[in-house]
């Protein structure tokens, strides 16, 4: 199983709209073969919890504008690390320390990687 077309989709336009606000880091994995509750996580970070409040802000923004529908929203009040789960596909915007101290790449690197559009990897810092 792969993730879907709507999911590689949403993916993209999230990655585009963290990038509007120069999130890093950013890497996208299908994960629909290791989970049954979504297709795609895509990841990236803030340098602080202001800047993890902006991209969150966009993304979530940008996918109501796509049509997607946020499901759960999670670490909100902390803005250290917000998870925005549209069933289809789950993004964690993380600040620098909890992107490095929970490492999710270690979880997921066996996972198949989802290309990002260039303008996204463009942020400072982006994974390709």
């Amino acid at each position: 199983m792969t993730a879907t077309p709507r999911a590689i989709e949403l993916t993209e336009i999230a990655a585009l709209a963290a990038a509007e606000k120069l999130a890093s880091d950013l890497v996208a994995y299908d994960v629909s073969d290791q989970l049954a509750i979504t297709d795609a996580f895509l990841l990236c970070t803030g340098a602080n919890d202001r800047q993890v409040r902006s991209i969150v802000d966009e993304v979530e923004l940008q996918l109501k504008m796509a049509g997607a529908t946020l499901k759960r929203r999670e670490g909100e009040n902390e803005s250290r690390w917000v998870l925005l789960d549209y069933a289809d596909i789950v993004v964690h915007v993380q600040n620098k320390e909890e992107r490095i101290f929970y490492a999710l790449e270690r979880i997921w690197n066996d996972c198949p990687r989802i290309a990002l559009p260039e303008a996204a990897l463009a942020a400072k810092g982006a994974e390709s």
